[in-house]
């Protein structure tokens, strides 16, 4: 699985237009390396609605293997899908990848992570707690420690906890 390139770069490697470059430079300057490798993992990362719906309408095509990275046994369920005596076994694959997708697709993301350790992203994995999250603070907000965010509605949440 091939990770997108930098996000970063994106603009460089396009040629776009100078007005494009100048907002890829506001971008390195107003976003941290944290939000930049999120934001990576989000575009990568792979969706179980996506995966059970490809499953539900393509499964005995293997659709939602392909997407999930396992190309070995998607060919197999094509195969299989396409003989008169492969539509039997493909039967009892398609309830049993119905019970499996959501593992795979947990399997796959963190596959993901895995991948961007090694290459020098995700030191730090884990997540936040689900409040913080949700009030879109860290852990280092809560020690005095903050850093500026982009969305004006943190700084005023912010602003109303140092009152």
């Amino acid at each position: 699985m091939k990770i997108q390139p930098d996000l970063a770069n994106f603009a460089m490697e396009m040629d776009a237009p100078l007005c494009l470059k100048a907002r890829r430079d506001d971008w390195e300057r107003t976003m941290d390396a944290p939000t930049q490798d999120h934001l990576i993992y989000e575009a990568s990362r792979k969706s179980t609605g996506v995966a059970y719906l490809l499953w539900f309408v393509l499964g005995f095509l293997g659709a939602h293997r392909f997407y999930l990275g396992r190309t070995g046994t998607a060919i197999t369920q094509l195969i299989l899908s396409c003989t008169i005596i492969g539509l039997i076994p493909m039967v009892f694959w398609w309830i049993y990848d119905g019970v499996r997708t959501a593992g795979m697709v947990e399997e796959e993301n963190v596959e993901i992570i895995r991948e961007m350790q090694a290459q020098g992203r995700f030191l730090n994995p884990a997540p936040a707690s689900h409040a913080t999250q949700f009030l879109g603070v860290d852990d280092d907000d809560t020690k005095g420690l903050s850093r500026p965010s982009l969305d004006p509605r943190v700084e005023e949440i912010r602003a109303m906890r140092r009152r």
